[in-house]
């Protein structure tokens, strides 16, 4: 899809957040300028390697949120460089950073400069904590900050990390909206805009019922590992005959009957332990063990057949490898030559368009 062709981002941003979103604007057709500090070496994730990864070439880490762009070296402390973005400012539509507020200023990149300079231009601004605004914050560190670590891991075991910088991801996903907001505002109005998103409002904005949960009970969520707090069995592990993991997501009581059935357990299905999704989660320790039994009676790729016969949602536990075995993963990748590198990744753009009759 080329929707923004014609369009030009001038991406000042590093790590994640805000080159993912260049990324997408550069996978849909837009010209992507991406300045890197060439006092520093560029974008940090360039030096991320692997210890399976050769440093000689471009980490998988840079190359899986820097697709497409124009890359350009600058000194940021050096006025002609910083001119040089200037100039290319004066016909972009829309500029990302994501520098820390003395920085912004000190770069001569700040929001109150840029909006008096470049009043036609859309701002889209990544910054880590919400009042801390010169604090250094990396994905993990909001995991921590804002509740995600505390509830993530078993329920025996130590708070743990996703191990996706998701936090990075949310808040790019609520940059591209503000700025698409921007855009069609900009169309009406003529007039660019700033839009700020913060690692730490994207985060709390993403706690959903969680949040919701503490506020309206004033209970604290807790580690659960992959469990789900109110309907059960979701997120149990059940290992096949064939010794392959699956979760289960039974969200109903007739979802739960017809799980019984495949299984060929007509006790679960008619203990009034298991009556309803109430007691279920009141029991789920005892009705995990009694599935356990039934599970490791049948092979996993009998168990799917019937379950998706049967509308009974589940997942097979897949590594890595197995997910690119599968067409949804496979067809959608995107290879590219960074700097004498072969790069690939995931593409950014999930959904698709298509015009009416």
């Amino acid at each position: 899809m080329e929707l923004f062709e014609g369009l030009k981002v001038v991406d000042c941003s590093s790590v994640l957040a805000g080159p993912q979103v260049g990324t997408f604007f550069a996978e849909l057709g837009a010209h992507v300028i991406k300045f890197e500090n060439a006092k520093t070496g560029g974008d940090v994730t360039r030096t991320w390697h692997t210890p399976s990864e050769s440093k000689e070439k471009i980490s998988s880490y840079y190359s899986s949120i820097n697709y497409k762009k124009e890359i350009r070296f600058v000194d940021l402390t050096n006025e002609k460089d910083i001119a040089l973005i200037h100039s290319e400012l004066e016909t972009a539509d829309i500029v990302l950073s994501n520098f820390k507020g003395s920085d912004a200023a000190k770069f001569q990149l700040n929001a109150e400069l840029l909006s008096q300079k470049f009043p036609h231009l859309i701002q889209g601004i990544i910054r880590g904590f919400e009042f801390e605004k010169d604090r250094v914050a990396y994905d993990v560190v909001l995991q921590a900050e804002t509740g995600f670590m505390f509830m993530n891991g078993s329920a025996d075991g130590p708070p743990t990390k996703m191990p996706v910088a998701l936090i990075d991801v949310l808040a790019a996903h609520q940059l591209k909206e503000g700025i698409l907001c921007a855009l069609i505002q900009k169309a009406k109005a003529g007039k660019g805009s700033c839009v700020e998103v913060s690692l730490e409002k994207a985060a709390l904005a993403s706690l959903v019922n969680q949040a919701s949960y503490f506020l309206m009970t004033g209970n604290t969520p807790q580690r659960m590992g992959s469990l789900h707090p109110n309907i059960a069995p979701y997120g149990e592990l059940f290992q096949t005959q064939d010794e392959k993991w699956l979760v289960l997501a039974i969200g109903s009581d007739e979802q739960f009957r017809k799980l019984c059935l495949i299984l060929h357990d007509s006790n679960a299905s008619s203990d009034n332990r298991f009556s309803s999704n109430t007691d279920r989660v009141k029991n789920r320790i005892d009705l995990k063990e009694i599935l356990q039994t039934e599970f490791k009676k049948i092979m996993c790729t009998d168990f799917e057949k019937h379950a998706n016969q049967n509308g009974v949602p589940f997942g097979r536990v897949r590594d890595m490898k197995e997910v690119f075995e599968r067409d949804a993963a496979s067809k959608n990748i995107l290879d590219e030559n960074i700097e004498g590198s072969n790069t690939q990744r995931l593409t950014s753009v999930a959904f698709s368009i298509k015009p009416n009759n």
